[in-house]
């Protein structure tokens, strides 16, 4: 691990402009807050790199970086989740990835009607080492328009961004139940789970050099 670095999985919607350009935005202002401390991995620019674009090899290349990552933020907006991130958060959730779970969508949803609900199924509720960040996105933007109407995006980004680092480094603190001994034969057991090519993408050495890393990390005590 470089310096402290945390390498970090952005889980989320990159379908459109909207998508994409908030999502580089975002990623962009985490890594400016906190230094270069936390180094975010976009999906969007990894799937840029798959020579042969089928549904299977997308899928394996983002969970191959999913893998390599030491936290997930999973971007949880939306009227019903999206569903490739829900499996992501839950892939991330079976190796004990640290992760927030972020939502700047003011509706509500779900199961926020129960006294402990999200606006989201209570499925995706109450995992360990998971943080959750709601921001009214609306309200925020109309606080970075009269802040600074010239810069209104740099505003509304590093706002969310600031409050984002501030849950990542809580997660980070919070134990873990998966130990660093543990991790080899957890790590084979999760890869062959998950099918396709990822036992083979981690075959021999690379499987240690991941164990390695994550050991390293220190987030497995």
């Amino acid at each position: 691990m470089k310096n402290g670095e945390l390498k970090i999985y952005f889980a989320g919607d990159l379908f459109d402009a909207k998508d994409l350009g908030g999502n580089l935005m975002l990623a962009q202002m985490i890594e400016k807050i906190s230094g270069g401390r936390f180094r975010i991995m976009l999906p969007q620019n990894s799937e840029c790199e798959v020579a042969e674009r089928t549904s299977q090899s997308i899928r394996d290349i983002d969970f191959e970086l999913l893998c390599k990552s030491d936290i997930i933020i999973a971007n949880f907006d939306g009227h019903d989740l999206d569903s490739g991130t829900v499996v992501e958060f839950c892939f991330a959730k079976m190796l004990d990835i640290p992760a927030v779970l972020l939502r700047t969508d003011f509706r509500d949803s779900g199961d926020h009607t129960l006294p402990d609900g999200e606006p989201w199924n209570l499925m995706c509720s109450h995992y360990p080492r998971t943080e959750v960040l709601h921001i009214n996105g609306m309200v925020r933007y109309h606080e970075a328009l009269l802040k600074a109407p010239e810069k209104v995006l740099e505003h509304y980004y590093s706002s969310i961004a600031a409050e984002v680092v501030s849950a990542l480094e809580k997660v980070i603190t919070q134990p873990s139940w998966l130990k660093s001994d543990e991790l080899l034969r957890h790590c084979q057991m999760t890869l062959k789970s998950i099918g396709g090519t990822l036992e083979t993408r981690f075959a021999g050495e690379k499987l240690q050099q991941l164990v390695a890393a994550k050991t390293a990390s220190g987030l497995y005590r």
